[in-house]
C-alpha cells in the first residue's frame, strides 16, 4: 500500500483503495485483489499546510511591486518619450507612462505629459 495525503493506493496495481470505514477489517483492492489490514491505517494522520500566498491579506497586497495608485501630489518619474502631438501647444513629442488602475481584463491607463508646456492628460485603453 502507498499513502498520499488521505488517499491510499494499492502497491501492486496502483488502484485507489476504498475508504477504511467502509472496508471493515481488511482493506482490499477491487482491481487486483491485494489485501491490507485496516489496523495499518488506524492511526493515520493527515496534516496539510497552506502556502504563504494561498490566502492574500490586505497587508500583503499593500506590499505589491506593481504600482496601482498614484496620489494627487505624487509625481511619476520621467516616462518614455513618444511621437504624440500635445493638444495644448502642438509639440510633436510627449512623455508617457502607464498604470493598471482597473481590473486585469481591461486596458491600462496611459498618462501623457508635454515636455514643453507641461500639459497633462490620460486615456484608458
Amino acid at each position: 500500500m502507498s499513502v498520499i495525503g488521505s488517499l491510499i493506493f494499492c502497491t501492486d496495481c496502483g488502484n485507489l483503495l476504498d475508504s477504511i470505514a467502509a472496508s471493515g477489517q481488511v482493506l482490499s483492492c477491487g482491481q487486483c485483489g491485494a489485501a491490507y489490514p485496516s489496523q495499518d491505517f488506524a492511526n493515520l494522520t493527515v496534516t496539510t499546510k497552506s502556502s504563504e500566498t494561498a490566502f492574500p491579506s490586505s497587508l500583503r497586497q499593500k506590499r505589491s511591486v506593481v504600482k496601482t495608485t498614484l496620489r494627487r501630489d505624487e509625481q511619476m518619474e520621467e516616462g518614455a518619450t513618444i511621437k504624440e502631438k500635445c493638444p495644448q501647444c502642438g509639440k510633436d513629442e510627449m512623455q508617457y507612462y502607464s498604470l493598471q488602475l482597473r481590473s486585469a481584463d481591461e486596458g491600462a491607463t496611459i498618462f501623457y505629459s508635454c515636455t514643453d508646456c507641461g500639459y497633462k492628460f490620460s486615456t484608458n485603453n
